[in-house]
């Protein structure tokens, strides 16, 4: 028993001598090494040989042009060479495709920002849109966005708008339902004597907004943009299907889709993930720059 203990601290002390941030790194790592082993059994077990199977170290169906599953090492082959291969304004460059996905991405970024804190001011301030309004608004995440995608594409295209509005629309529908809920939650977090107190000095609904609920409901918006900009960007990629669009990472993803393509495909895959990694982690260090707007853990 005495060895037990004597063993649960050396363990707590070798623990504590553990910097944090590496702690904080090692779960994802074991994670992503864990899921790559078992994705290069699977590409191992799926994939047919090759006619021609050249000698190696790593087995030879991890190269086979036309693979039912990409291994780990094919498709980060393939995504280097969409990245770094070609020059940036190339169509063939996944650079260039995804900065225009980012573009429209933005635009239902700035959209759904604006509509959703507006959506919430009116929730929190009207009793009325507060029955009436807030249950549709969570209403409309049940609708799947490629149902409604070609249905904006078409209403804006008879209304004369083509281009980045209809893709920024789409992206938008998605984005804005975060940024509402979590603003509801922050202009309503301020406690009732707080409010009682601003009402004692006669303040006015305006001077209580940005007094009191505005500042009160930064930590909120903040984690909210977060979810908000990658959904923002799956908007955008959704919105680049139904429009025809020749550019953009939703566009190499249909040419992939039609031609076989599997590591197009899965390139096109990795580097919108690390489009969305890079803007959302963009929006975190915006949130440290502002730890007095940061949510108490």
């Amino acid at each position: 028993m005495s060895e037990a203990i004597a063993g649960i601290g050396v363990f707590r002390t070798a623990r504590a001598g553990v910097p944090q941030w590496s702690r904080r790194i090692l779960a994802p790592v074991v994670i992503l090494c864990a899921l790559l082993a078992i994705w290069s059994i699977a590409a191992t077990l799926v994939n047919p040989s090759p006619a021609a199977a050249a000698a190696g170290i790593w087995p030879s169906n991890w190269w086979n042009p036309r693979p039912t599953l990409p291994s780990p090492p094919q498709i980060a082959v393939a995504t280097w060479t969409g990245l770094f291969g070609y020059p940036v304004t190339s169509p063939r460059s996944l650079i260039y495709h995804a900065a225009v996905t980012l573009e429209a991405a933005l635009a239902g970024f700035g959209l759904a920002a604006v509509l959703g804190t507006a959506l919430a001011t009116a929730i929190v301030h009207v009793r009325l849109l507060d029955r009436g309004l807030l249950p549709w608004v969570i209403v409309s995440q049940s609708i799947p966005v490629l149902a409604t995608a070609p249905m904006v594409v078409v209403a804006m295209g008879y209304m004369g708008f083509s281009g980045l509005l209809p893709k920024a629309v789409i992206s938008a529908s998605l984005a804005f339902f975060p940024v509402t809920i979590g603003m509801c939650k922050g202009l309503r977090s301020p406690q009732t004597v707080q409010l009682d107190l601003l009402r004692t000095y006669n303040a006015s609904g305006r001077q209580v907004f940005w007094a009191l609920r505005w500042p009160s409901a930064i930590p909120y918006l903040l984690p909210a943009l977060k979810i908000a900009m990658a959904l923002a960007i799956t908007g955008a990629i959704v919105g680049e299907l139904p429009t025809g669009a020749q550019a953009g990472l939703g566009a190499r993803l249909l040419i992939a889709s039609y031609n076989g393509l599997m590591l197009l495909m899965w390139a096109t895959l990795i580097v919108a993930s690390l489009t969305a990694g890079l803007a959302v982690g963009a929006l975190a260090l915006l949130e440290r720059a502002l730890p007095r707007f940061r949510l108490p853990a």
